[in-house]
C-alpha cells in the first residue's frame, strides 16, 4: 500500500494537541472516471461554495464531542452496505444517494457500462481523504482555497481471472496525491497532509486492514 503522497515532506509527527483541535467536517465532489482507463484512477474537486469555518465547525461538533467523552460507547457505530446481484454479471448496491449497479472491469470482460468497484474503492479514498483534508484546513484556519485529489491503484488481472497463482489479486500499490492552491506555509503544510493521513478513515482502513468476518445463510 504506497503511503499518503504530496510534494512535501509530512514532516515528523507531534504537536499532540492538534487532537483536541481536530474536527471532521467537509464538502466534495467526486469524479468517476472512466474505468477503460489504466491504472483505475479517481479523482476529487473541493466544492466551490457553503464554506465553514472554525468557529462554526467547533459549535457543530462539541456536542458530540462531549458525549462521547461522557458515554465513550455511544462514539462506537456499525457502518452496512448491501447489495443484491442483478442482470448479467452486475451487482446493485445501495449507497446514500442512489442504486449503484456494479460489474465486471472491461479488462475481466465487463462492457464497460457498469460501475468497476476498484474504481469504488478508490473514489472511496478520494472523497474521505478530501473531506479530512478540508476539515483539517478548517479546523486549523489553514488557508485553502482549492484542491483536486487523485487516486491511482495499480492492478494485474492476471490474479483475479487465475492466470497465474503468482500474481497478487487486488491493487499491488495504491497513490494519493494532492494538488493544493493555497498560501500556506511549508509547517502548516506539513500538519496538514500529517492529519489528514491521520483522520482519514479510509485511508487508514487500508493502510491497517481489519480483520474481515466472512459468513452466510440458506435462505427458505
Amino acid at each position: 500500500m504506497g503511503r499518503l503522497a504530496a510534494d512535501e515532506d509530512s514532516g515528523a509527527d507531534n504537536h499532540a494537541n492538534e487532537l483536541k483541535e481536530f474536527h471532521i467536517f467537509g464538502l466534495y465532489r467526486v469524479t468517476h472516471e472512466s474505468s477503460l482507463r489504466f491504472p483505475p484512477q479517481a479523482a476529487i474537486d473541493f466544492a466551490p461554495t457553503n464554506q465553514m469555518n472554525a468557529d462554526e465547525l467547533k459549535s457543530l461538533q462539541a456536542p458530540l464531542k462531549q458525549r462521547y467523552r461522557d458515554e465513550p460507547k455511544t462514539a462506537s457505530i456499525t457502518l452496512r452496505a448491501e447489495g443484491k446481484i442483478g442482470e448479467g454479471l452486475t451487482c446493485n448496491v445501495a449507497t446514500a444517494k442512489a442504486l449503484v449497479e456494479a460489474g465486471l472491469h472491461p479488462a475481466t470482460g465487463g462492457d464497460g457500462l457498469s460501475a468497476c468497484s476498484g474504481d469504488m474503492l478508490l473514489e472511496s479514498l478520494v472523497a474521505c481523504a478530501g473531506v479530512t483534508l478540508r476539515a483539517v484546513a478548517t479546523a486549523l484556519d489553514i488557508p485553502l482555497r482549492d484542491a483536486t485529489i487523485r487516486a491511482e491503484g495499480d492492478l494485474d488481472f492476471r490474479g483475479t481471472l487465475a492466470v497465474s497463482k503468482e500474481v497478487p489479486v487486488g491493487f499491488q500499490q495504491i497513490r494519493l496525491r494532492f494538488d493544493l492552491d493555497t498560501d500556506a506555509s511549508e509547517e502548516q503544510l506539513a500538519t496538514l497532509l500529517r492529519l489528514t493521513e491521520r483522520y482519514c478513515v479510509v485511508y487508514q482502513t487500508l493502510a491497517r486492514p481489519p480483520k474481515i468476518d466472512i459468513s452466510h445463510r440458506v435462505l427458505e
